[in-house]
């Protein structure tokens, strides 16, 4: 894609990515988000992907409404069918593009985003765009990864290679894979008051069977499968042989009984 506050995404929407979304919902991605959230509340959540978090916000909003914006339509029907699945009708999805996102001023009391700004390439005037459509008073709430927190054990040869390819190819297309720890100063940048903006941490940790062997097959997959391999070999970041070592490496990882995987992630809530 194009740079200048479009989304440049590393990886793409193959079912391993997909199936990693869908384990995303608003208890465990967006809880420092939660109990800001009244019952009238009208949501926008940009770059839904599957719409489980969505939906979780839209559960909270019972006398207001949740839209969940994507920029492509075969994942927003993924999404229709999931609120469907949970009887949540408060909830809609909608095509359109963070770069301008399609809603007049001052639209919504939460402006949402999950992940998202680590592969925008202006991710200022990605927030500036998101303040733009908040009501004054409301509220623009983003979570991200911090990259070079991840952490793991056992420390399987391969895993390090991958993790490293990875920050690589995300520079590479201007994309910024330690987001999290800068998001208060692009959200200061973009027009918020530094008092204005309250910041936490937030943690995912892999630890039980089921979730472990899940996580590490997804990544194995996508490391082959994806975009994200096939980036990593158009820009010379890795050989085919070397991506099916990095790809053994995250199965047999993800079947050690010891196994455990920690993400740091930075969160801010900035009013308007």
């Amino acid at each position: 894609m194009s740079q200048n506050g479009k989304v440049v995404y590393v990886h793409d929407h193959s079912e391993a990515v997909l199936n990693s979304h869908r384990q995303r919902t608003a208890e465990n991605s967006a809880a420092y988000l939660l109990h800001y959230i009244r019952p009238d509340m009208r949501i926008l959540d940009i770059g839904c992907g599957p719409g489980t978090i969505t939906v979780g916000l839209a559960q909270r909003v019972p006398q207001g409404e949740a839209i969940g914006l994507e920029n492509l339509p075969e994942v927003l029907e993924q999404a229709r069918s999931i609120a469907a699945a949970q009887g949540v009708t408060n909830v809609k999805f909608e095509l359109g593009d963070l770069k301008a996102l399609p809603y007049p001023d001052d639209s919504f009391d939460i402006v949402h985003s999950h992940q998202v700004l680590q592969h925008v390439a202006d991710p200022v005037a990605a927030l500036a765009e998101m303040r733009r459509v908040t009501k004054p008073g409301g509220y623009v709430a983003t979570r991200e990864t911090d990259f070079e927190t991840m952490t793991w054990f056992p420390e399987v040869p391969g895993m390090r290679s991958a993790h490293d390819m990875y920050k690589k190819l995300s520079a590479s297309r201007g994309c910024t894979a330690n987001a999290g720890r800068e998001l208060k100063a692009w959200a200061i940048k973009a027009g918020f008051s530094a008092a204005n903006v309250a910041c936490s941490a937030g943690t995912w940790c892999y630890s039980t069977p089921e979730v472990i062997q899940n996580f590490g097959a997804t990544w194995a997959e996508r490391i082959t499968s994806s975009s994200l391999g096939k980036g990593a070999l158009a820009g010379g970041f890795a050989t085919q042989e070397e991506l099916e070592e990095m790809s053994k490496a995250w199965r047999e990882w993800s079947t050690k009984e010891e196994a455990w995987y920690g993400i740091l992630h930075g969160e801010i809530v900035a009013r308007k």
